[in-house]
């Protein structure tokens, strides 16, 4: 495969040291390039980059406005939080399509990666879904029980996923199944769904 014809992958990280271990795992896949702070980062960003992995804590412009920028362009990239931040229900309002908590392992940089790329082959229905469910487990594992049953915004997004689950179940065939269901979604993304 030809240097252009790979998925281009863009991190934006502060830490050099950071961000040359993530460049080293990704260089033998994609076209990878760096950015150290927000403002080469969307120097860098244009119609070519196919994910965005974004430190969400920089000097300068942070990794939150560099998110909304990026929206704004409206363009079909995927963005990935890679932080050390610990998520709040603030994380309701970004548009991210995936958030990974500092330290982060190769293999998880990699399916990470991978699960994005595969998303953007989806509809927007099913990205939508992949999102808020991102958001869910991310809340579930930062969050008590207690603040979770506490919180309408939590709620909300509970019943919006239930809903959009309904609307790709019943476009894929009637799958009442969690599992099934999942794994139905991801042999999409495989190029062997039914």
């Amino acid at each position: 495969m030809s240097e252009s014809d790979r998925p281009v992958v863009l991190i934006v990280e502060d830490e050099p040291d950071v961000a040359e271990t993530y460049r080293l795992w990704l260089r033998d896949d994609y076209e990878v390039r760096m950015a150290h702070d927000g403002d080469e980062g969307l120097e860098l960003l244009d119609e070519s980059v196919d994910v965005v992995l974004l430190d969400r804590m920089m000097p300068g412009l942070s990794g939150d406005e560099v998110l909304e920028r990026i929206r704004e362009r409206d363009l079909e990239c995927r963005v990935a939080m890679v932080t050390a931040v610990e998520p709040d229900f603030d994380i309701l309002e970004m548009g991210f399509d995936a958030y990974l908590s500092k330290p982060i392992r190769s293999q998880q940089l990699h399916d990470t990666v991978e699960n994005l790329l595969d998303r953007s082959e989806y509809d927007a229905l099913l990205q939508e879904y992949y999102s808020l469910v991102e958001k869910r487990a991310t809340l579930e594992a930062t969050k008590s029980n207690a603040e979770l049953a506490e919180s309408d915004e939590y709620d909300a997004l509970k019943g919006k996923i239930g809903e959009l689950k309904d609307e790709l179940s019943g476009s894929l065939g009637g799958i009442e199944d969690d599992e099934d269901f999942i794994a139905t979604l991801r042999g999409l993304g495989n190029g062997d769904g039914n």
